[in-house]
Parts: structure tokens; sequence; C-alpha cells
């Protein structure tokens, strides 16, 4: 027996609802809303996910499955582990770009840390940002960025705050852009760990 033609791929489906989310908040949050920015009817997002909550329990999971790819592919597009760095910090960060849409996904983080399933998949990315930080903080100290007396370990734990607490401080004074202040964030806490050859490139 064949299977339905699936039209729209449920990647798609899943990018439209997470900028939904920014746009509208847990209180706007709706499968229409979803639907109308995708192109699609409701009954298409029930026909793949079941409800709203299984629409978010699939983004969740898609989330978490791409986290751990993301250090290959930001290793493989940059010589510079430092330069991946910058760029994870600001691709986390990328669908927060107005202290609006930073608040509409802080209230969605609220329901996360409140459901023990969709906690399980929040936690599944944190833990998978911690680990590709790590990574790409131990090549900058084989490549000679970092200075030889600085613990990756220690650091990767800081950096993952740094990200946190940047865009939280961002949206509350919102000074700048977030991507310039987590550039700067950033430098200001590793500036101690670097080379001179690292300052100066």
């Amino acid at each position: 027996m064949a299977g339905r033609p699936r039209g729209v791929d449920d990647a798609v489906l899943l990018r439209h609802t997470a900028e939904v989310m920014g746009q509208v908040g847990p209180g706007g949050f709706t499968l229409a809303a979803v639907a109308r920015a995708a192109g699609v009817v409701p009954a298409t997002l029930v026909q793949r996910f079941g409800s709203k909550r299984g629409l978010l329990l699939a983004l969740a999971r898609g989330s978490a499955e791409a986290a751990d790819g993301r250090y290959e592919r930001l290793r493989a597009s940059y010589a510079s582990p430092l330069a991946a760095l910058r760029a994870l910090a600001e691709e986390t960060s990328a669908p927060m770009a107005t202290p609006e849409s930073f608040a509409n996904h802080l209230a969605f983080l609220c329901m996360d840390l409140a459901d023990p399933e969709l906690h399980e998949h929040a936690l599944s990315v944190h833990r998978a940002q911690g680990r590709a930080i790590a990574r790409l903080l131990d090549a900058a100290l084989e490549q000679g960025e970092l200075r030889a007396d600085a613990d990756p370990a220690r650091l990767a734990r800081s950096v993952q705050a740094v990200i946190a607490g940047t865009g939280l401080t961002w949206a509350l004074d919102r000074e700048g852009d977030l991507p310039q202040r987590l550039r700067e964030e950033l430098a200001d806490l590793l500036s101690p760990h670097v080379t001179t050859k690292t300052e100066e490139s």
C-alpha cells in the first residue's frame, strides 16, 4: 500500500512552529497560527502531530537530535575553534533577535521546566550545547588559541552561563543587538585565557 503524499516536509512545519513561538508566545500559540505561517490547513498539523502538545514535543525532539550535530558542522566551517564558538553562541540566540521574541521563547522554556517530557528534551539540548562548547575549547587549546594553563572544562561551564545570561540581561537593558553583546561578553570572559596570537588575529 502506497503511503500518502507528505506535501510540506515536517522540518518545514517545525521551522514555522519555532518562528510562531517567538512571535506570539504561549498565549497566542495555536495550531491555526502555525498552519497560517506554514501555508497549510490545521488538519495537516493534526494528522502529522496529533495536537498542539504533540507539535511542541516533535519540535523539542528535533532540536535535541540536531544539537549534537552542531559541533561537527561549525567545526568544519571555521579554521579557528574560537570563531566557531562565537558562531555557536550567535546561532543559539538567532531565534531571539528582539526582546519580545526572547520573552516569548523564555515563556516556552518555563513551560519546558514544568513539564517532565518537555524538560527531558530541553535538558538534552542544553547538554549537547555544553558538549559542543567543551569540544571547541579543547580544540582551541590544542591549536594554541588558548593558553596552556587554561581549563577548558571549567571555561565551558562559564561560556554556557554567559550565553544564557547575556540574553536575559540584553532583553532587560536593550542596549545594542544580541549578537554583538554575545561577542563582547565572550571576549571579556576568554580574554585572560587567549594567547597573544589569538588576540592579534
